[in-house]
């Protein structure tokens, strides 16, 4: 099913779009890069002309001609009484079926299938006749696959018991639930700047007021700016990754934890803390999970990162109050958990430390290899090596990263740029790289950044390129 775009969201997705070409001209430009960095998706449909016009309060003539010049660039479709579709066009040559469009895609920051995961499928299939009078809606989670997660947060210091532990279809899944729970319109959502796109993406189509606080590459987290909004705006829940962040890869101090929880606490605001990458470990170490320091912290994790992306199963640890409120509201959003995914889940949590294991030895070969990688061919980058996750956080300089996106993806490089991450177009100087990679595709991958590094200037892209087509 394709997505309707109404006016006033892309008016507001759009940000600040003018520039000193013609105003038709930016305006294809903006919602091109937009769509190549995933804030507008392919196949969405765009408002009518009129409706745009009156949203930013254009001329329906200067709206009528961008539309032309995306359909003349290769990104829209139109077709009378059925509006205006966007697409993505892009190289067949050696591109893979399930990323159509591009030979390499960094867009992702997902790592290969670990490879015990086919024997826990199969140790699922065997298992699975024993369940099959089950109904199949499974609301929780199977009792041993709750048992399994809360002793691995025992196992971390965090002293867990089942009752505390609702299985989902994912983490995303697992937000969007905690998001419906805690929020309330009107209400305001604090986030990391910059922080996980999929994140922005639930609270914006909450209605929410979002409010954001600084993660520094050199500083950490800006707990001062993060206290003063919870003060002035008593935000009704706050969303962090303090574990490996998401991009930037930087772990947030023990002090720094207990301080944000017991600041939360006295303003009555919840914290939401994303653990999706908390075992992606290099060289770190361990450190007490956020949850320690409060009991009303609400934790997310799940086995997308460390197992593999299909594996859609994650969980939601938090107080057994919460817990009664977020199984009254799930039916509302969907009808349980897959009882497969549960089984192999549970295959794979007997095996945690050896999955974690494998993937810190991995990850630690993807990020040295990307890091020397880039000092050889890109070396006016600044690379600050981080601790775990998937990840580099590069500061581009003077570099546009969305009209690197653009340039790249006509090489057959999908890059997701710097703005994605961020709140009103925000770290237009910053890319995400992802190191969980083969050592040939990292290499391709740089030298494709390098070869286009003198043709992308300081300014997001405002006239068409013609080789993305």
């Amino acid at each position: 099913m394709n997505t309707f775009v109404t006016g006033r969201r892309l008016a507001r997705e759009l940000g600040e779009w003018r520039s000193n070409a013609p105003a038709y001209r930016s305006l294809a430009e903006r919602i091109r890069v937009l769509l190549m960095d995933g804030r507008l998706s392919s196949g969405a449909k765009l408002p009518a002309e009129r409706e745009l016009s009156q949203a930013l309060d254009l001329s329906r003539t200067t709206v009528a001609a961008a539309y032309s010049k995306l359909r003349e660039d290769g990104f829209l479709d139109s077709v009378r009484g059925s509006g205006s579709t966007l697409r993505l066009p892009g190289r067949e040559r050696g591109e893979h079926s399930l990323h159509p469009g591009i030979a390499l895609d960094f867009t992702k920051a997902t790592t290969p299938a670990y490879p015990g995961l086919q024997s826990a499928y199969a140790t699922a299939l065997s298992a699975l006749p024993c369940y099959l009078s089950h109904d199949g809606f499974d609301m929780v989670g199977l009792p041993d696959l709750r048992e399994a997660i809360a002793q691995s947060f025992s196992d971390r210091g965090l002293p867990t018991s089942a009752d505390q532990i609702m299985v989902t279809v994912g983490a995303q899944h697992a937000l969007n639930l905690v998001a419906k729970t805690l929020y309330s319109p009107g209400e305001r959502i604090l986030v990391e700047q910059p922080t996980y796109p999929h994140a922005l993406d639930t609270f914006t189509s909450l209605g929410a007021r979002i409010l954001a606080f600084p993660v520094r590459q050199e500083t950490g987290w800006d707990l001062q700016q993060a206290l003063l909004q919870i003060r002035r705006a008593a935000p009704s829940m706050a969303y962090l990754m303090p574990d490996f962040h998401n991009p930037t890869g930087l772990s947030m101090s023990v002090a720094d934890r207990e301080y944000l929880a017991a600041a939360a606490d006295r303003e009555g605001t919840v914290l939401v803390v994303d653990e999706t990458t908390a075992l992606l470990d290099i060289n770190r170490g361990p450190l007490p999970p956020m949850a320690s320091f409060s009991p009303n912290i609400i934790t997310l994790g799940s086995l997308g990162k460390i197992a593999w992306g299909g594996l859609r199963l994650g969980w939601i640890r938090s107080s057994r109050e919460m817990q009664a409120r977020l199984l009254r509201n799930r039916p509302a959003v969907d009808l349980g958990t897959p009882l497969m995914e549960q089984l192999a889940a549970l295959a794979l949590m007997n095996d945690l430390p050896s999955m974690a294991a494998s993937r810190s030895l991995d990850l630690r070969r993807g990020r040295d290899t990307l890091v020397q990688l880039l000092r050889e061919y890109m070396p006016q980058w600044q690379v600050d090596v981080p601790e775990g996750g998937l990840s580099l956080w590069i500061n581009t300089e003077t570099m546009s990263s969305s009209a690197l996106a653009l340039t790249a993806r006509a090489q057959g490089l999908g890059l997701v740029p710097g703005p994605r991450f961020g709140i009103d177009g925000a770290f237009e100087r910053h890319l995400r790289l992802p190191f969980c990679y083969s050592n040939e595709q990292l290499r391709d991958g740089v030298q494709i950044l390098s070869s286009l590094s003198g043709q992308v200037g300081s300014e997001p892209p405002r006239m068409p390129l013609q080789a993305v087509i």
